[in-house]
């Protein structure tokens, strides 16, 4: 059994557990929060520990799973843990994965431990498409929508802002543009005109709420791109109307092939989810399972979804994935 550990009890933490109890090759040994452990209840009943007491289980977790943000969380929690784990992330911001990148590698390898990084579905499984797409039409254009849905680290980021008490955040694909796309004319879109961000805020009482609206509005890498609408409204509201985790999108390429680039061709991945964050659970535990074999196979240093070949993801033996998946 592949024992794992949950570094971050949240939305995305609870979708990892859900993961592990449907996997028949894996353990949970605990989940390691920063609050206080009684106050922390978890979905299985499995050991809640303080993640002060983290290194008391090096010899005792296989693959340490980081449930984190990616604002403040990860950029720090990743290299650090990696020192003495094998560790996993979903890190999303897309501008800053060379340099999450370079410092996670730097560590893992002084310690001949791996550590895998941005693997939810975007970045990671969108990667994918993206790679496969780029290589199989080299020349064509590459289109990524997401949503409409719940982003978990945007709306994480919005929480982060001094006087907010919760919010949730949605990004929402311009129908214009994506019909655009989908026609084969090979728009040059910018980033604005392809999503726009819609944010439902609770403020704390006495709050600056037009600060609030400025600090999200402004905040880089995650709104000042993009036409961004920021309603707030109360937490009864929140909970009654936005209590859900929906999301999805769209990795479109459009490219040409033939001697005279005549035929035209277009290649598709649509993702609906019900819930974003057991969903991207669900991938977290498949490349925690990649990481444990790999790891065994001497392998260390920093690994994204580019590294991994697909047949360390799946718990199922070599001749199986070749007689029914291939």
């Amino acid at each position: 059994m592949i024992r794992i550990g949950i570094y971050g009890y949240g939305n995305l933490g609870r979708g990892v557990e859900a993961a592990i109890s449907n996997s028949k090759d894996m353990v949970l040994v605990g989940v390691f929060t920063r609050r206080d452990p009684s106050t922390v209840k978890t979905e299985t009943d499995v050991n809640v520990i303080s993640a002060n007491d983290i290194l008391d289980y090096k010899d005792k977790i296989d693959v340490l799973v980081l449930c984190g943000g990616s604002a403040t969380d990860l950029p720090v929690q990743t290299p650090e843990l990696v020192k003495n784990f094998n560790v996993i992330d979903s890190f999303d911001t897309h501008a800053k994965v060379l340099t999450h990148f370079k410092n996670v590698d730097e560590a893992a390898k002084a310690t001949k431990h791996i550590g895998v990084i941005s693997v939810g579905w975007d970045p990671g499984f969108f990667s994918i498409a993206r790679l496969y797409s780029n290589a199989f039409l080299p020349d064509g254009n590459d289109y990524t929508f997401w949503g409409k849905g719940v982003s978990q680290g945007h709306s994480d980021a919005i929480r982060r802002i001094e006087g907010v008490l919760d919010a949730k955040q949605y990004t929402v694909p311009v129908k214009e543009a994506l019909d655009a796309v989908r026609s084969g004319s090979n728009p040059e879109l910018t980033t604005r005109q392809k999503h726009t961000r819609l944010c439902y805020v609770v403020a704390k009482e006495g709050a600056d709420k037009a600060r609030i609206e400025k600090e999200i509005k402004e905040m880089p890498n995650y709104f000042a791109d993009y036409d961004t609408t920021v309603h707030f409204i109360s937490l009864e509201e929140l909970k009654e109307k936005h209590s859900g985790m929906p999301h999805g999108g769209h990795v479109i390429r459009t490219g040409a092939t033939g001697l005279g680039l005549n035929y035209k061709d277009s290649i598709e991945l649509t993702l609906k989810l019900d819930s974003n964050p057991f969903f991207t659970g669900s991938i977290l535990i498949s490349y925690a399972r990649a990481c444990y074999r790999l790891n065994k196979e001497g392998k260390s240093g920093c690994l994204t979804a580019f590294d991994i070949a697909p047949k360390y993801l799946i718990d199922k033996d070599y001749e199986e994935i070749l007689g029914h998946l291939l």
